[in-house]
């Protein structure tokens, strides 16, 4: 049988560095909550707002499936790997850091803060070779409809991961009173 846990948004950690406001789900930074350390291979869910112009240097990644998807603003992306890269909302970003990887986040925009969600999940597969993936999302198709936008899968929907997980959003305008279904490719965690 399943099991329900809620985790109200106002009782994440929260970091706040000046240039950077950071909304834990999970532990992540200073904060520590023991009941709240990942979620299956969820590691961790950040919603961040980086001051304009201000960001992450370079800093260094393994064994880690990181994804970032940006809200707002615009993110400058540069890794160890040659990649050069700026993702704005619509767009979905994703790292497997394998091996290791260096890689530095900056806001792309010196008078706009950047808004973003940046999730980290366990890999099921040790030490891959790094990669860089990023996609543009097909515009309109989450407005009040579910949109796939990770997979494990290189052939399905949205950005591949080494981790079975599947993510899908929606994009609502307005409060909907309808059902949606949704089939579960694999039961094991959902995370709302």
């Amino acid at each position: 049988m399943a099991q329900t846990i809620l985790h109200k948004a106002d009782s994440r950690g929260i970091t706040d560095l000046g240039w950077l406001k950071s909304y834990q789900t999970f532990c992540f930074g200073n904060y520590y909550n023991p009941d709240r350390i990942h979620f299956g291979a969820l590691r961790v869910l950040n919603d961040d707002i980086v001051d304009g112009g201000k960001g992450f240097g370079d800093h260094p990644h393994d064994n880690m499936e990181i994804i970032s998807i940006p809200l707002e603003g615009e993110l400058r992306h540069e890794d160890s790997m040659g990649n050069t890269a700026v993702i704005r909302p619509g767009e979905i970003q994703m790292m497997s850091a394998g091996t290791g990887i260096y890689h530095a986040e900056y806001n792309g925009n010196k008078d706009k803060p950047a808004k973003f969600l940046q999730i980290w999940l366990y890999p099921n597969q040790l030490n891959v070779e790094p990669r860089y993936d990023q996609i543009v999302l097909e515009k309109g198709k989450a407005l009040n409809n579910l949109q796939q936008i990770v997979s494990p899968n290189k052939e399905d929907q949205g950005v591949w991961v080494y981790q079975n997980a599947w993510f899908i959003w929606q994009i609502s305008k307005k409060v909907l009173h309808r059902t949606i279904l949704y089939t579960m490719k694999k039961m094991v965690f959902i995370f709302l």
